[in-house]
């Protein structure tokens, strides 16, 4: 695979990830525990989807065949996406959505940091106004792990049951192939054994400070770098893809 599909599949993988997550998050849209919750999570599925749309209007510039972010949103299947396994997972409970964001922030702010001192300008800008973003993501869903971990028996049992649930697609978000390799040694994307190595001390720390416990001996899923995704996905993707694929000639 030539410099430039490498990029533009790396790029596939950031955007869609982001893509599918904001996705998931706006399903609480109205339906959050609180009023200020509710707007607090709305806001980080906007975050995110902005992101999202950046990094796949730079795939659509790199690919160089006339697609747009909505043409690569709206009118792919899901073999053809390549977003973390556990982006794509049901929100459960509120506590399994604020585990599910927590681990994403804590890989996500790892991995913005490095891109942002990338030397491709387009990737290193999207990704220095990310960190201001994800920074306040983390912030929010720390201190929610901490708030579900040292509240009520309740809350302490439905944030651990979200961990246990959750921690076997973790592996997903390390699972380095070829692409990975290739932006590393172009010096865009980071060694994930040592990223992994960082996330994991984070996690850690934040699990014991809330009185967690990090499952051990957990068999890992993968397969996202290849497009095989769990059964969610093709779901996920009939409910956003229903409108545009009715009316593809739609504009609004």
């Amino acid at each position: 695979m030539d410099k430039q599909k490498t990029l533009f599949h790396y790029l596939l993988r950031l955007g869609d990830s982001g893509l599918i997550l904001s996705q998931r998050l706006s399903e609480w849209t109205s339906q959050g525990p609180f009023l200020e919750e509710d707007l607090a999570l709305t806001n980080i599925a906007l975050d995110i989807l902005g992101r999202s749309k950046s990094l796949l209007a730079y795939a659509c510039q790199i690919e160089d065949k006339g697609r747009t972010e909505d043409d690569l949103a709206f009118f792919r299947g899901e073999r053809d996406f390549y977003n973390l396994l556990l982006t794509e997972h049901p929100n459960g409970d509120y506590a399994q959505t604020i585990v599910r964001q927590y681990l994403l922030d804590e890989y996500e702010l790892l991995l913005y940091q490095h891109l942002s001192n990338c030397p491709d300008p387009t990737i290193s800008g999207i990704s220095s106004k990310a960190i201001k973003e994800i920074t306040y993501h983390l912030r929010h869903t720390s201190k929610w792990m901490e708030r579900f971990g040292k509240g009520t028996e309740e809350s302490h049992k439905r944030v651990q049951q979200g961990i246990d649930s959750l921690w076997r697609f973790t592996g997903d978000l390390f699972d380095a192939d070829d692409i990975d390799a290739q932006m590393q040694k172009e010096k865009i994307a980071p060694d994930l054994s040592e990223l992994k190595a960082s996330w994991l001390q984070k996690v850690k720390e934040v699990f014991e400070r809330s009185d967690l416990k990090m499952p051990e001996s957990v068999f890992m899923l993968s397969g996202s770098r290849k497009a095989v995704h769990t059964e969610h996905l093709g779901f996920l993707l009939a409910e956003m893809q229903h409108l545009p694929r009715m009316y593809p000639q739609a504009k609004w």
